[in-house]
């Protein structure tokens, strides 16, 4: 075979080697902070001007300044354009998008008694904007539309926006602005890639400064708001796309390698291995892979393949099940997609993954439509401390608390202890006896 399957047995390689399989392409930024470092000062000192110069030069579109953002004639010509199933297929993954994430909102307040006449709560609010990232470099996402407004929707956010890169005739994908209407917003800007984080991280005459953005990129997006962290909260990291699909023995490694497909043909910056314990699986993996990318246009089969013959990819033979499940929870995947015969066995032993779409009728492709549970994922080994996006990234929780006169003394004596110990005169006159004086006073 000219491009073999990149196959690798834990049980044989070093430790190096093994930490070289948890890398991502984006592990390290340098080249990238580089490159951005420049595009960051040009859009805050030029503004509009610099973003219709770098959709000329880095997207090869021509867009006029007063065509940033788009206009209400442009959606309605996507909608006459796009397909009735494709616009019937937004709709249904918007349900279903939309009521997943209604279950995740949280009671708008809630108080305890945390002690009798000691009550403590908190109050909920969405944050006032966000700006919603949607690649299109390697193809176009309205799926993305809908996993990154639905939520914030949801939340209540009051000001949202879409920002996407034009397309080589200057426009938005039209399945794109389907989605957004269907979800909700309206201010879609045309404007991608590591200029778009800094147009809404400082604001230009077109497009206004954001609190958030949110919403998977390329390593330069990655890069671009790394660099832009103290304007602008940029939300999970959410970078080239990764997946594991674990197959035990009971699995049909033909299945399995039908879902390792999938992750990889997003881009040769993306990973995804297949991890058994059997070599029966791994042997039919390895065999069906490429009558599968046979079915494949050029493009994908070329990026999959980049990525499964390459050192991000590939099949991963561990010595038993406990060695697949360390490997994956030291990998900590965005997408994780188990094949078993009895897959719920496994998901109390996985302890970092985005998600983990479990059985043979579950692939990753139902997950990232239609499925419900948010798609935008923690990449690059992020999932071991961050969740998939959801409706939490655009709410902020405020403290509340009330403490009833009879309740008082007990905490005024043990605060007071403490505020003297650390040094605090004020706060531990704030709590003396001056305060019941003052208190008592008519």
């Amino acid at each position: 075979m000219e491009n073999p399957i990149r196959f690798h047995d834990l049980e044989k390689l070093s430790a190096t080697a093994k930490q070289a399989l948890l890398k991502r392409t984006e592990s390290d930024l340098g080249r990238y902070i580089e490159s951005v470092e420049p595009i960051l000062k040009a859009v805050k000192e030029d503004g509009d001007r610099a973003l219709v110069r770098f959709a000329r030069e880095l997207d090869q579109a021509e867009v006029e300044p007063d065509a940033i953002k788009v206009q209400s004639q442009e959606f309605e010509k996507a909608f006459e354009s796009v397909a009735d199933d494709v616009v019937e297929a937004i709709r249904f993954a918007a349900e279903n998008i939309r009521a997943f994430h209604e279950g995740q909102l949280p009671e708008p307040m809630r108080m305890n008694e945390v002690r009798p006449g000691v009550f403590c709560g908190e109050k909920t609010n969405p944050i006032p904007s966000v700006a919603c990232y949607v690649p299109r470099g390697k193809g176009s996402f309205p799926s993305v539309v809908l996993m990154t407004t639905i939520p914030a929707v949801v939340a209540g956010v009051p000001r949202i926006c879409i920002l996407t890169p034009p397309g080589p005739d200057g426009r938005v994908d039209d399945a794109t602005l389907v989605a957004a209407r269907q979800a909700g917003v309206e201010d879609v800007y045309k404007c991608g890639g590591a200029q778009a984080v800094a147009a809404v991280a400082y604001g230009t005459a077109t497009i206004p400064k954001f609190d958030k953005i949110v919403g998977p990129g390329s390593p330069w997006v990655v890069a671009a708001k790394r660099l832009l962290a103290d304007e602008i909260d940029p939300g999970t990291p959410a970078g080239p796309s990764e997946s594991i699909v674990f197959a035990d023995p009971t699995a049909d490694g033909r299945l399995a390698a039908l879902d390792l497909i999938i992750e990889s043909e997003h881009g040769p910056d993306s990973s995804a291995f297949l991890v058994t314990n059997s070599m029966v699986v791994a042997d039919k993996a390895r065999e069906a892979i490429p009558k599968y990318w046979q079915s494949l246009g050029e493009t994908r089969k070329k990026f999959s393949s980049a990525v499964l013959c390459g050192p991000q990819g590939g099949i991963v033979l561990a010595r038993d099940e406990d060695a697949g499940i360390r490997f994956i929870n030291d990998y900590a995947p965005e997408h994780l997609m188990i094949h078993s015969g009895e897959p719920f066995k496994y998901l109390g032993s996985i302890k970092h993954a985005g998600e983990i779409l479990l059985g043979q009728h579950t692939p990753l492709t139902l997950g990232n439509y239609v499925l419900g549970p948010n798609a935008v994922l923690p990449t690059s080994g992020a999932a071991r401390i961050h969740s998939p996006l959801g409706v939490h990234d655009f709410l902020k929780m405020t403290g509340i608390g009330y403490v009833t006169s009879g309740a008082y003394d007990l905490l005024a004596k043990h605060a007071h202890t403490l505020a003297v110990y650390e040094g605090f005169d004020g706060h531990a006159l704030a709590v003396s006896e001056l305060r019941k004086k003052l208190i008592s006073k008519p």
